[in-house]
Protein backbone atom coordinates (compact mmCIF):
# COMPACT_ATOMS: atom_id res chain seq x y z
CA UNK A 1 0.00 0.00 0.00
CA UNK A 2 1.49 3.36 -0.84
CA UNK A 3 2.21 5.65 1.81
CA UNK A 4 -0.34 8.28 2.38
CA UNK A 5 1.35 11.80 1.59
CA UNK A 6 2.46 13.56 4.47
CA UNK A 7 1.08 16.80 5.07
CA UNK A 8 2.97 20.23 5.11
CA UNK A 9 2.07 22.07 8.89
CA UNK A 10 -0.67 24.61 8.52
CA UNK A 11 1.62 28.04 9.43
CA UNK A 12 -0.77 30.64 11.34
CA UNK A 13 -0.21 33.39 12.30
CA UNK A 14 -2.24 35.46 15.01
CA UNK A 15 -2.27 39.07 15.41
CA UNK A 16 -3.42 40.22 18.33
CA UNK A 17 -3.99 43.67 20.09
CA UNK A 18 -3.26 42.61 23.08
CA UNK A 19 -6.95 42.28 24.63
CA UNK A 20 -7.65 38.76 26.10
CA UNK A 21 -11.20 38.41 24.50
CA UNK A 22 -9.86 39.01 21.11
CA UNK A 23 -7.21 36.86 21.52
CA UNK A 24 -9.45 33.95 22.75
CA UNK A 25 -11.22 34.28 19.88
CA UNK A 26 -8.16 34.14 17.54
CA UNK A 27 -6.85 31.62 19.38
CA UNK A 28 -10.05 29.13 19.78
CA UNK A 29 -10.17 29.43 15.54
CA UNK A 30 -6.11 28.68 15.26
CA UNK A 31 -6.56 25.62 17.96
CA UNK A 32 -9.57 23.91 16.36
CA UNK A 33 -7.82 24.25 12.59
CA UNK A 34 -4.87 22.32 14.53
CA UNK A 35 -7.38 19.83 15.68
CA UNK A 36 -8.30 19.56 11.75
CA UNK A 37 -4.79 19.03 10.59
CA UNK A 38 -1.37 19.56 11.43
CA UNK A 39 -0.61 23.53 11.88
CA UNK A 40 1.78 25.78 14.09
CA UNK A 41 0.81 29.10 15.92
CA UNK A 42 2.58 32.17 15.94
CA UNK A 43 1.26 34.72 18.00
CA UNK A 44 2.05 38.41 17.22
CA UNK A 45 2.04 41.83 18.17
CA UNK A 46 -0.25 44.04 16.51
CA UNK A 47 1.88 47.03 14.60
CA UNK A 48 1.11 50.50 15.38
CA UNK A 49 -1.26 52.20 12.88
CA UNK A 50 1.88 54.36 11.01
CA UNK A 51 4.07 51.16 11.30
CA UNK A 52 1.80 49.19 9.75
CA UNK A 53 0.58 51.69 6.87
CA UNK A 54 4.47 51.94 6.36
CA UNK A 55 4.24 48.08 5.69
CA UNK A 56 1.49 48.30 3.39
CA UNK A 57 2.68 50.55 0.99
CA UNK A 58 6.57 49.51 1.04
CA UNK A 59 5.79 45.46 1.33
CA UNK A 60 8.18 45.42 4.52
CA UNK A 61 7.66 43.68 7.22
CA UNK A 62 9.01 42.15 10.72
CA UNK A 63 7.55 39.01 10.84
CA UNK A 64 9.86 37.72 7.87
CA UNK A 65 11.94 35.58 10.00
CA UNK A 66 8.65 33.59 10.89
CA UNK A 67 7.48 30.56 8.26
CA UNK A 68 5.68 32.11 5.52
CA UNK A 69 1.61 32.40 6.58
CA UNK A 70 -1.11 30.06 5.46
CA UNK A 71 -3.83 31.88 7.10
CA UNK A 72 -3.17 35.33 9.40
CA UNK A 73 -5.80 35.84 12.01
CA UNK A 74 -6.90 38.73 13.82
CA UNK A 75 -9.71 39.64 15.91
CA UNK A 76 -10.10 43.43 17.19
CA UNK A 77 -9.76 47.04 14.93
CA UNK A 78 -6.36 47.79 15.93
CA UNK A 79 -5.11 44.52 14.29
CA UNK A 80 -6.64 45.27 10.78
CA UNK A 81 -4.14 47.22 9.34
CA UNK A 82 -1.42 44.51 10.63
CA UNK A 83 -3.37 41.70 9.08
CA UNK A 84 -2.89 43.68 5.17
CA UNK A 85 0.34 44.78 6.27
CA UNK A 86 1.32 40.92 6.61
CA UNK A 87 -0.16 39.46 4.06
CA UNK A 88 1.16 41.91 1.84
CA UNK A 89 4.80 41.21 2.52
CA UNK A 90 4.57 37.72 3.13
CA UNK A 91 1.71 36.05 1.79
CA UNK A 92 -1.13 33.92 2.74
CA UNK A 93 -4.99 34.68 3.50
CA UNK A 94 -6.15 37.45 6.13
CA UNK A 95 -9.08 36.32 8.14
CA UNK A 96 -10.71 38.74 10.33
CA UNK A 97 -13.07 38.06 13.28
CA UNK A 98 -15.74 40.46 14.47
CA UNK A 99 -16.74 42.90 11.84
CA UNK A 100 -14.31 44.93 10.57
CA UNK A 101 -13.99 48.75 10.59
CA UNK A 102 -12.16 48.44 6.99
CA UNK A 103 -14.75 47.19 4.17
CA UNK A 104 -14.84 43.33 4.25
CA UNK A 105 -13.85 42.86 0.76
CA UNK A 106 -10.36 44.11 1.96
CA UNK A 107 -9.83 40.69 3.54
CA UNK A 108 -10.08 37.11 2.17
CA UNK A 109 -12.35 35.76 4.71
CA UNK A 110 -14.87 37.19 7.86
CA UNK A 111 -16.40 35.40 10.74
CA UNK A 112 -18.70 37.30 12.40
CA UNK A 113 -21.32 37.06 15.35
CA UNK A 114 -24.61 36.46 14.25
CA UNK A 115 -25.67 39.81 16.29
CA UNK A 116 -23.04 41.69 13.76
CA UNK A 117 -26.46 42.12 11.81
CA UNK A 118 -24.18 41.36 8.48
CA UNK A 119 -25.42 38.52 6.09
CA UNK A 120 -23.70 35.53 4.82
CA UNK A 121 -21.85 34.72 1.89
CA UNK A 122 -19.41 33.10 0.12
CA UNK A 123 -16.51 34.45 2.24
CA UNK A 124 -18.22 35.16 5.54
CA UNK A 125 -19.54 33.10 7.91
CA UNK A 126 -21.85 34.11 10.46
CA UNK A 127 -21.77 32.26 14.03
CA UNK A 128 -23.32 31.78 16.93
CA UNK A 129 -21.52 34.10 19.17
CA UNK A 130 -17.98 35.14 19.16
CA UNK A 131 -15.57 32.36 18.77
CA UNK A 132 -13.83 30.74 21.78
CA UNK A 133 -11.26 28.00 23.23
CA UNK A 134 -13.64 25.86 25.13
CA UNK A 135 -14.29 22.42 23.88
CA UNK A 136 -17.42 20.39 25.42
CA UNK A 137 -16.82 18.30 28.35
CA UNK A 138 -18.00 15.08 29.61
CA UNK A 139 -17.20 15.73 33.05
CA UNK A 140 -19.72 17.57 34.36
CA UNK A 141 -21.29 17.25 37.65
CA UNK A 142 -24.94 18.25 38.42
CA UNK A 143 -24.03 19.17 41.82
CA UNK A 144 -21.87 21.41 40.96
CA UNK A 145 -22.85 24.95 39.46
CA UNK A 146 -21.45 28.44 38.42
CA UNK A 147 -22.28 32.08 38.98
CA UNK A 148 -20.84 34.39 36.61
CA UNK A 149 -21.04 38.03 37.03
CA UNK A 150 -20.75 40.85 34.91
CA UNK A 151 -21.08 44.26 35.23
CA UNK A 152 -21.57 47.69 34.00
CA UNK A 153 -22.28 47.75 29.99
CA UNK A 154 -23.97 49.41 27.19
CA UNK A 155 -26.13 46.86 27.07
CA UNK A 156 -28.12 46.38 30.15
CA UNK A 157 -29.61 48.74 33.04
CA UNK A 158 -26.89 47.31 35.49
CA UNK A 159 -29.08 46.23 39.20
CA UNK A 160 -26.46 44.89 41.66
CA UNK A 161 -29.82 44.41 44.08
CA UNK A 162 -31.64 42.98 41.48
CA UNK A 163 -28.91 40.13 40.97
CA UNK A 164 -28.22 39.58 44.69
CA UNK A 165 -31.86 38.96 45.05
CA UNK A 166 -31.94 36.33 42.20
CA UNK A 167 -28.42 34.65 43.11
CA UNK A 168 -30.53 34.13 46.74
CA UNK A 169 -33.71 32.29 45.03
CA UNK A 170 -31.17 30.01 43.02
CA UNK A 171 -29.20 29.33 46.49
CA UNK A 172 -32.69 28.26 48.07
CA UNK A 173 -33.98 26.39 45.37
CA UNK A 174 -30.86 24.50 44.98
CA UNK A 175 -30.03 23.09 48.05
CA UNK A 176 -28.10 19.93 46.41
CA UNK A 177 -25.36 21.82 44.45
CA UNK A 178 -22.97 23.71 45.92
CA UNK A 179 -22.39 27.23 43.62
CA UNK A 180 -19.18 28.78 42.63
CA UNK A 181 -19.54 32.21 42.00
CA UNK A 182 -16.46 34.49 40.11
CA UNK A 183 -16.72 38.11 38.77
CA UNK A 184 -15.22 40.39 36.07
CA UNK A 185 -13.80 43.68 35.80
CA UNK A 186 -16.72 45.38 35.23
CA UNK A 187 -18.48 44.36 38.54
CA UNK A 188 -18.85 46.85 41.09
CA UNK A 189 -16.31 46.69 44.22
CA UNK A 190 -18.97 46.50 46.48
CA UNK A 191 -20.62 43.22 44.53
CA UNK A 192 -19.41 40.73 46.80
CA UNK A 193 -19.56 42.48 50.10
CA UNK A 194 -22.47 42.90 49.88
CA UNK A 195 -23.65 38.85 49.14
CA UNK A 196 -24.40 37.55 52.95
CA UNK A 197 -22.40 34.19 53.56
CA UNK A 198 -24.43 30.65 52.20
CA UNK A 199 -22.97 27.09 53.02
CA UNK A 200 -23.60 26.34 49.41
CA UNK A 201 -21.83 29.30 47.38
CA UNK A 202 -18.02 29.46 47.14
CA UNK A 203 -16.90 33.08 45.97
CA UNK A 204 -13.77 33.74 43.92
CA UNK A 205 -12.76 37.02 42.52
CA UNK A 206 -11.67 37.55 39.56
CA UNK A 207 -8.86 38.89 40.40
CA UNK A 208 -7.89 35.26 41.84
CA UNK A 209 -8.41 33.61 39.29
CA UNK A 210 -5.84 32.04 37.03
CA UNK A 211 -6.21 31.75 33.28
CA UNK A 212 -7.15 28.32 33.27
CA UNK A 213 -9.51 28.38 35.91
CA UNK A 214 -12.66 29.40 34.12
CA UNK A 215 -12.44 26.18 31.78
CA UNK A 216 -11.75 24.09 34.54
CA UNK A 217 -14.76 25.46 36.47
CA UNK A 218 -16.98 24.82 32.89
CA UNK A 219 -16.20 21.36 32.14
CA UNK A 220 -16.94 20.32 35.63
CA UNK A 221 -20.29 22.04 36.46
CA UNK A 222 -23.96 21.42 35.28
CA UNK A 223 -25.44 24.64 34.94
CA UNK A 224 -24.15 27.55 34.59
CA UNK A 225 -25.90 31.22 35.87
CA UNK A 226 -24.50 34.24 33.79
CA UNK A 227 -25.75 38.00 33.56
CA UNK A 228 -26.69 38.39 30.31
CA UNK A 229 -24.34 41.38 29.35
CA UNK A 230 -21.44 38.80 29.50
CA UNK A 231 -22.13 37.67 26.02
CA UNK A 232 -18.75 35.81 25.96
CA UNK A 233 -19.32 33.73 28.75
CA UNK A 234 -22.85 32.98 27.73
CA UNK A 235 -21.59 31.67 24.59
CA UNK A 236 -18.61 29.62 25.83
CA UNK A 237 -21.03 27.68 28.38
CA UNK A 238 -23.04 26.71 25.48
CA UNK A 239 -19.83 25.70 24.05
CA UNK A 240 -19.17 23.61 27.46
CA UNK A 241 -22.22 22.14 27.43
CA UNK A 242 -23.88 23.39 30.92
CA UNK A 243 -27.13 24.10 31.05
CA UNK A 244 -27.27 27.64 30.92
CA UNK A 245 -29.77 30.15 33.02
CA UNK A 246 -29.22 33.85 32.23
CA UNK A 247 -29.98 36.86 34.75
CA UNK A 248 -32.89 39.29 34.17
CA UNK A 249 -32.23 43.00 34.02
CA UNK A 250 -33.55 45.72 32.02
CA UNK A 251 -32.22 45.72 28.54
CA UNK A 252 -31.09 48.42 26.22
CA UNK A 253 -33.87 48.07 23.09
CA UNK A 254 -31.11 48.87 20.87
CA UNK A 255 -28.37 46.61 21.87
CA UNK A 256 -27.00 43.90 19.80
CA UNK A 257 -26.21 41.56 22.80
CA UNK A 258 -30.18 42.21 24.08
CA UNK A 259 -31.24 40.62 21.07
CA UNK A 260 -28.46 37.99 20.50
CA UNK A 261 -30.00 36.69 24.69
CA UNK A 262 -33.92 37.20 22.88
CA UNK A 263 -32.64 35.12 20.00
CA UNK A 264 -30.96 32.60 22.53
CA UNK A 265 -33.93 32.24 25.04
CA UNK A 266 -36.44 31.63 21.49
CA UNK A 267 -34.22 29.28 20.46
CA UNK A 268 -34.49 27.47 23.68
CA UNK A 269 -30.40 27.45 23.96
CA UNK A 270 -30.60 29.53 27.66
CA UNK A 271 -33.37 29.87 30.26
CA UNK A 272 -34.24 33.10 31.63
CA UNK A 273 -34.19 34.13 35.03
CA UNK A 274 -38.22 34.71 35.50
CA UNK A 275 -38.86 31.02 33.23
CA UNK A 276 -36.79 29.49 35.76
CA UNK A 277 -38.84 30.99 38.78
CA UNK A 278 -42.06 29.98 36.74
CA UNK A 279 -40.90 26.23 36.33
CA UNK A 280 -37.97 25.58 38.10
CA UNK A 281 -35.98 23.60 35.20
CA UNK A 282 -33.46 25.16 32.62
CA UNK A 283 -33.58 24.52 28.86
CA UNK A 284 -31.31 21.28 28.73
CA UNK A 285 -28.19 21.88 26.29
CA UNK A 286 -28.45 19.06 24.36
CA UNK A 287 -26.50 20.23 21.60
CA UNK A 288 -23.76 22.08 22.80
CA UNK A 289 -22.07 24.56 20.25
CA UNK A 290 -19.04 24.04 18.53
CA UNK A 291 -18.33 27.13 16.32
CA UNK A 292 -14.44 27.00 16.22
CA UNK A 293 -14.70 23.36 14.81
CA UNK A 294 -17.19 24.44 12.26
CA UNK A 295 -15.07 27.69 10.99
CA UNK A 296 -12.09 25.69 11.02
CA UNK A 297 -13.73 23.05 8.35
CA UNK A 298 -15.24 26.02 6.62
CA UNK A 299 -11.95 27.55 5.96
CA UNK A 300 -10.40 24.36 5.07
CA UNK A 301 -12.46 23.27 2.62
CA UNK A 302 -12.28 26.91 1.08
CA UNK A 303 -8.73 26.30 0.91
CA UNK A 304 -9.18 23.33 -0.85
CA UNK A 305 -11.13 24.53 -3.48
CA UNK A 306 -8.89 27.43 -3.87
CA UNK A 307 -5.70 25.28 -4.34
Amino acid sequence: MPEAPVMEPLAIWIISDGKPGHLNQSLGLAEALARARPARIHRLPALSAWRAWLGLLFKVSPYKSLPAPALIIGAGHATHLTLLAARRACGGRAVVMMKPSLPRRCFDLCILPQHDDVAADARTLVTEGAVNRIRPSGQRQPERGLILIGGVSSHFEWDSDAIQLQIKSILARTPGVHWTLTTSRRTPDDFLSSLPPHTNLSLVPHSATPPDWLPNQLAHSGTVWVTPDSASMVFEALTAGADVGVFDLPVNPRSRVGRAMSHLAEARRITRFAHWCAHETLHPNTQPLAEADRCAAWILQWLNNKN
